[in-house]
């Protein structure tokens, strides 16, 4: 039995959740909630076991000294709340955790009770997957959902991926098969520079998590993180000519299969963005940056579209990641 004693009704309430491990590729889901709670100053009001679902010989509690006393820290997965007020108040459930060890279907029916206390009217799964992506191109964001009616009323695409899932696919079809309507978001992290933090690919999740639920996001210093972050992959890769000789591979196979894509529909979407931005209402008016796109700059979102094509040799790369690629975790 799950009593929320202590938290205030909230409305039009949206959950949005995001796991480290397998589901987030260059940390860029987990830091995308992380940010949401630290901007909006998130108030923790649940944890779960931590001895029901983790293997400690896979994520290992941390030791730290609080005033000369030892104390430990347990992985888990947290709840908190967030109030955001405006001309169109909508508060949000964020929750922030790493993917469970065992006990997956328990997991998600806690989060699930959660969910239906608090009244949740649809719920936000944040994934990041590692892909033949250029990181000088805006990070493709996809939105799918198992709910066929939910596909056409949000403009969302219908999940139609057979094979290993993690965490973020499981838990949306749980939703599916409790009545609540759940959407999944994935970001899509270049495979050659994988290592975490991935500002670009949070800034990417965010903006298409605030076209979504239409609710303006502040966005602090993450526009200046993610050019920052371009700009030294930039130096990077042009150190390297088989390096950069691979990334003008990418961008050229990604430019073609999306000139379709540079319609009037996509770029209506990020004018809409644009005017949400300058119109001078809501928590994020006035900041740095303004109009954010995942590069920093005025160009139309794009959707991914490797459309079958063959992937080109990847170079080697001292401390390259290849763990988590795009072709065994992309169920969503």
């Amino acid at each position: 039995m799950i009593e929320l004693e202590g938290v205030p009704e909230l409305v039009d309430p949206v959950m949005v959740a995001a796991f480290e491990g397998w589901n987030d590729a260059g940390d860029a889901a987990s830091t995308a909630v992380a940010h949401l709670d630290r901007e909006w100053k998130g108030e923790v009001f649940a944890a779960l076991d931590a001895e029901d679902y983790y293997d400690f010989q896979v994520n290992r509690p941390t030791v730290w000294l609080d005033g000369g006393v030892r104390k430990v820290t347990w992985p888990t997965t947290r709840l908190s709340v967030v109030r955001v007020g405006g001309e169109k108040p909508r508060d949000l459930v964020l929750v922030r955790g790493i993917e469970p060890s065992m006990r997956w279907r328990s997991f998600c029916n806690e989060i699930l009770g959660f969910a239906h206390e608090l009244g949740v009217e649809l719920v936000v799964i944040m994934g990041a997957l590692l892909g033949d992506t250029p990181h000088t191109r805006p990070v493709p964001v996809s939105g799918v959902t198992s709910d066929a009616d939910l596909a056409r009323t949000m403009d969302l695409e219908e999940t139609k991926y057979e094979g290993p899932t993690g965490i973020v696919g499981i838990l949306q079809e749980a939703c599916t098969h409790a009545g609540v309507p759940a959407v999944s978001l994935w970001a899509a992290v270049p495979h050659y520079v994988s290592q975490p933090p991935n500002p670009k690919a949070t800034l990417a999740l965010l903006n298409r998590l605030e076209d979504l639920i239409d609710l303006r996001i502040p966005l602090g210093e993450l526009p200046e993180d993610a050019r920052a972050w371009q700009l030294g992959v930039d130096q990077l890769a042009a150190e390297d000519s088989e390096v950069a000789e691979y990334v003008q591979s990418l961008e050229e196979a990604r430019d073609t299969a999306e000139l379709p894509e540079a319609s009037g529909d996509a770029i209506a979407r990020e004018f809409e963005r644009y005017l949400r931005r300058r119109d001078g209402n809501g928590p994020a008016a006035g900041q740095a940056g303004g109009h954010a796109t995942e590069s920093g700059d005025p160009a139309p979102f794009l959707r991914d579209n490797p459309g079958g094509r063959p992937r080109p040799p990847k170079p080697q790369r001292p401390g390259a990641d290849d763990e988590g690629s795009a072709d065994d975790s992309s169920e969503d």
